[in-house]
Order: structure tokens, then sequence, then C-alpha cells
């Protein structure tokens, strides 16, 4: 099969795709030909070595496609059935991600236990299905698990065209819930704008602090962080007095000047959140098979050009998710 691999870390250039063997489905696994799976900016820390992982390593947590064959003891799937994964691994308390701990989905096969393989609807594409999972599943325990939002309270979304924080914005919207979106682009604000958002502010030029008190009575109820050094304090400064913000990575940094006071002096629940369950998983794709939440895709790149792909997503220029295209079967 043809798979989109890394040998050492560093650039967009490390990636090769080329010919390894075929993956065989073991006892409760499930081989699933793959037509489409998307990135995530867990592909680009791991292609850079952070955390560098033993090789070579195919990358991608997220895949949609049709089951090729059933490995000994699976029972209720079948060949040819559509199907799409679910990424989070579960083993106890502690949840590892596919592409980053075993080998991924940027191939034309893979070999995945059965417990991560569900029903794809008949009206979910394959470029749609292969979106959804892990920012969805990321967010969706965020939002629902941690924080248990609440219909009609206000959210902060930081970076909106990025892959969690579009999932976040299209699970409030769907459970209904106001949304604040950030963004330093004016064109994502613009495409945020018409998704649905009640307020978007750019927070380079904009002072999202004084939106959020001019749109909401205190404070947003829940701030969705994923940036760290760069939001921190505007989060801290835009939530409410009994507000929550919950976290689930810092792309610009880790270690931001905790202000502490703010955490008495305004009773905040500050909750941290990493990837999902299956019943998270569930949660939101339920969420997106009903048509409640939509998956907004950026671009589609056949595998071959993962590389490109991959520049798209560590410049910040998407909006929404970024997918690829298997080869058809033979070409």
């Amino acid at each position: 099969m043809l798979a989109a691999r890394i040998h050492e870390d560093g650039g967009p250039e490390v990636l090769r795709v080329e010919e390894v063997a075929d993956p065989v489905a073991g006892f409760g696994q499930v081989l699933v030909r793959l037509h489409a799976a998307s990135l995530n900016h867990l592909d680009v820390w791991v292609r850079r070595g952070l955390p560098s992982v033993p090789k070579p390593r195919i990358l991608g947590a997220d895949g949609a496609g049709v089951v090729e064959a059933l490995g000994d003891g699976v029972d209720g799937l079948a060949v040819g059935q559509r199907v799409v994964l679910n990424p989070g691994l579960e083993h106890g308390a502690t949840i590892t991600v596919v592409g980053e701990h075993c080998d991924g989905t940027h191939a034309e096969l893979i070999a995945i236990d059965a417990a991560q393989v569900f029903p794809l609807e008949d009206g979910l594409s394959f470029e749609v299905a292969a979106a959804f999972p892990l920012v969805y599943e990321t967010a969706y325990r965020m939002l629902v698990t941690r924080a248990r939002v609440e219909e009609g309270e206000w959210v902060l979304v930081w970076g909106i065209g990025g892959g969690v924080a579009t999932a976040a914005f299209e699970l409030c919207r769907a459970l209904g819930v106001r949304t604040i979106v950030t963004s330093g682009s004016d064109e994502k604000l613009a495409a945020a704008r018409e998704w649905g958002a009640d307020v978007a502010v750019n927070h380079h030029e904009g002072d999202v602090v004084a939106a959020v008190k001019e749109a909401t009575d205190g404070g947003v109820h829940v701030v969705v962080e994923t940036v760290g050094e760069a939001t921190w304090q505007r989060s801290l400064a835009a939530v409410r007095p009994g507000g929550r913000v919950v976290v689930c990575g810092a792309t610009s940094g880790p270690n931001p000047p905790a202000q502490l006071h703010r955490f008495w002096w305004k009773q905040l629940d500050v909750l941290g959140s990493t990837m999902g369950t299956r019943e998270d998983f569930l949660g939101a794709y339920e969420l997106v098979r009903s048509g409640r939440a939509r998956v907004h895709v950026d671009r589609v790149y056949p595998l071959a050009e993962i590389a490109d792909a991959h520049r798209r997503l560590e410049a910040g220029e998407q909006c929404g998710k970024i997918v690829l295209v298997m080869p058809e079967e033979g070409s």
C-alpha cells in the first residue's frame, strides 16, 4: 500500500509517500481501506519531534473508509461496510491517539481494533467523516463532559478556523450556546459570522475583553482555551465570576503568568481536558450525523501532496479541516 511516513523529525520535507507492506487484521481488529483522512496539529507536532516517536511512523489520527477484512473475534461489522474511526485509544484513565502512539491513517489501509470502528451514515461523505473525529471529540469533552455547558450560556472560543476552535463553535451552536469567536484573520471572522457566530473579534487589532463585556452581562460562562501564553491573561479577564476555563492545549506556550488572584477572587473552575472517551466520540458523532453540528472542510489534497497540506496547516491558513484523499484502488 501507499503510506505517508516520517523517517526523521523535521519540516514537511521529511514526509515520504512510499510503498509499505499491507497491514493485517489481528484478533479483534478490522482492516479498513481508507478513502479519506485529515490533518491535525498533532501531526505537525509529531513530525517536528514534539514528541519524537519511533520511526518510520505513519501519521494521522482521523480516517474514514470501507471494511476490507475482519480479524478473528470481530462481530457487528461486514466487509464492504462504510465506516469512520475513533482516534482515541483508552487505557483506563489515560487516552492515547492513533498516529502518535501507533501507525495512523495517512495510508491506504489501517488495521485497527474493532472497538474504534463505527458504521458511517450514508448521508456523510468520507471527507466529512474524516474531518470531525479528533477535534469534535476533543471539543465535546471540553464543553459537555468537563465544563457542562448549558443552553443560553456564553462561550469564548479563541482562533476560529482552527480544528478544535471550529468544532467547539459548531457544538455550541448545536447546543443553543451563544458564542464569541476570535481570529487574527478578517477573512476567518467573516466566515464565522456567516456560520452564525454571535460576536467575532480580531484578537490582534480589537479588544477581546471589552467585546466580551459589551456582549455579555458579566463575562462569558466558559472559555475554550487552546492557546496558552498569548491568551491566558485575557481569558481570565473575560470569564465571569463563577465561570469555567477549560484547557486542552497551549500552542503559544504552556507557562503563562498564573494570575492566581483571579482564581480565588472570581471563584473560577479551571479544567484540564485531553482528547475524549468513547462516550465523548459518540456524543459528538450524534450531533454531526443528525446535522445539528456542521463540519467545515477547508481544502482537500491527494495523499501525494501531503507536504503541501502540512505547509498550509502549519502556516495557519486553513479555515476548517484539511483533508487527504487516497488514490483510487488500482490506480
